[in-house]
């Protein structure tokens, strides 16, 4: 469910991909594709061995509606999204887009609401790793010149639904620091770990 383009699919796997958004499914490779919502899958209950939502529940119009959906349609369910109370956050949040962090905690469900509405039995941490290869907006907690980027920016809906006036003051408070090594300075911890737990988390249900 919100297979997208299908970047996050097992190869091998027999996928039937799932979106709301037309879009999104004529950029998607796969051969069997759906045009659906979560709310309402067309599919018999048990239709499939596993159904999966990559960081899709919070764009969700109805989170619980969506997630019994997932249930009903198969005996097993992986969910992946992010919890809004872990701690640390990102520097990023902090120190220079404050407005990102308002934007997610607004739409994403405190991950215990999540867990007890999928009726999940294993919630697993991700923590991070310094060189992830996903692009999406953690992923360069540690290498802080990618943010600098406009095309690595412009892959994150949270920075598109941000005013360009408030994205480009932060960029250049984040140059800034760069330049003259306050930002370095400030995070010199970071630069020795190989992975950061910043409150990712895979929730499985189901058998």
């Amino acid at each position: 469910m919100g297979a997208g383009t299908g970047s996050y699919e097992p190869a091998g796997a027999d996928v039937t991909a799932v979106d709301p958004s037309r879009v999104m499914l004529d950029q998607h490779p796969g051969t069997t594709k759906v045009k659906a919502r979560a709310e309402a899958l067309p599919f018999a209950d048990a239709s499939f061995d596993a159904a999966m939502a990559i960081m899709t529940v919070h764009h969700w119009p109805d989170l619980y509606r969506g997630l019994g959906e997932l249930r009903r349609v198969a005996r097993r369910q992986l969910v992946f999204t992010w919890d809004p109370a872990h701690q640390p956050e990102l520097w990023l949040l902090e120190e220079y887009l404050p407005e990102i962090r308002e934007m997610e905690h607004a739409r994403f469900t405190p991950l215990s609401e999540v867990v007890d509405a999928l009726d999940a039995h294993t919630v697993l941490p991700f923590p991070v790793p310094h060189d992830f290869t996903d692009g999406f907006q953690i992923a360069y907690w540690r290498r802080p010149e990618f943010y600098l980027d406009p095309v690595i920016r412009q892959a994150s809906s949270t920075f598109a639904q941000l005013p360009p006036s408030v994205v480009d003051a932060a960029i250049a408070r984040l140059r800034a620091d760069l330049d003259s090594g306050t930002w370095h300075r400030r995070h010199a911890d970071l630069l020795c770990e190989q992975a950061m737990d910043y409150g990712y988390r895979l929730l499985i249900a189901g058998t």
